[in-house]
């Protein structure tokens, strides 16, 4: 379903960067510094530069865009205003596959994604998660994908911005930072299809995306565990953050990721709305934030048959 392969087969006769560019610019205390990422500024407005990224992935065959979010029209739609803010997903299972492989949990960022957004100074911003950040969340060291995602990244951000890449401070994670995980009583079909229900039975919450990982990785002929993600969201709980800071969106809509080990247990995992309130430096909106800690497990809970 997800591909990217003709696109990055020419990407990647570019060099080869290791995880952490020596190249790279880290940025000055006035720019953004959200761990972990990477990013450029744009010196195009918001709509050509988001064009330019969408353009790139749809005029090569082995691009498919998994979603695309206007996280400012979902804004309005609940009688709130943000300035521009779109996040895309897409991605490669002949390049995200051995990430998974390795570490099942690595599905929780996968596929990939690219935020772009204006601020009040109508500078446009193009943010993603670096390769460290991915390395070192799920333990991922000498998956050889690693400096060909890399590198498509860069570029494709690149292209959009007319920009170079610029680095926050630190750009890794502790391993599983962030990541809250509850063991399920149900066999992965059913836990998966209980949460897809409890989504879809709350009338505030919207699915924007499922992806099956597995399925994935078999279209292009490698194995792995089952493994889904399914992505989705609520403009009431999501915009409130945004407007605090925009960067957030790059970690929105929430995803919940349901996979089942080599023993036969089977897991749901999410990222704590604390460490990403932290990770993007939001103070206050604890009765917003408390809202999505206590939906979210609520939703692993009927999910795990608890």
């Amino acid at each position: 379903m997800i591909k990217l392969i003709t696109f990055f087969s020419f990407l990647f006769i570019l060099n080869s960067c290791n995880n952490d560019d020596p190249g790279d610019v880290v940025l000055s205390s006035e720019e953004i510094d959200v761990t972990g990422t990477k990013y450029a500024e744009s010196k195009n407005n918001f709509a050509n530069t988001y064009t330019v990224f969408i353009d790139s992935l749809n005029a090569n065959d082995g691009i498919t865009i998994v979603a695309e979010v206007d996280h400012a029209a979902n804004a309005r739609s609940v009688g709130r205003v943000l300035n521009p803010t779109k996040i895309v997903f897409f991605g490669n299972p002949a390049l995200g596959t051995p990430l998974m492989q390795k570490n099942q949990l690595a599905g929780l960022d996968l596929p990939q994604k690219v935020l772009f957004f204006q601020n009040t100074s109508n500078t446009v911003y193009a943010l993603y998660n670096s390769v460290p950040y991915l390395e070192s969340r799920h333990s991922l060291q000498g998956v050889s994908t690693l400096p060909q995602i890399s590198a498509a990244l860069e570029n494709l951000t690149k292209s959009a911005t007319s920009s170079e890449i610029k680095r926050a401070t630190d750009l890794t994670a502790e391993l599983e930072e962030g990541v809250v995980t509850v063991k399920s009583t149900q066999d992965f079909g059913s836990t998966y299809n209980s949460l897809q229900n409890a989504i879809t039975s709350n009338e505030n919450l919207t699915i924007v995306a499922q992806l099956d990982h597995q399925a994935n990785a078999a279209s292009i002929g490698l194995e792995l565990r089952p493994t889904k993600i399914i992505i989705f969201g609520n403009p009431d709980l999501g915009s409130p953050l945004m407007q605090s800071m925009q960067s957030i969106g790059l970690d929105l809509p929430q995803k919940m990721l349901v996979w089942e080990t080599e023993d036969g247990s089977v897991n749901i995992s999410y990222n704590d709305p604390s460490y990403l309130a932290a990770r993007h430096q939001i103070e206050g909106n604890e009765d917003v934030l408390a809202q999505i800690s206590t939906a979210l497990n609520n939703l692993a809970n009927t999910a795990a048959g608890l």
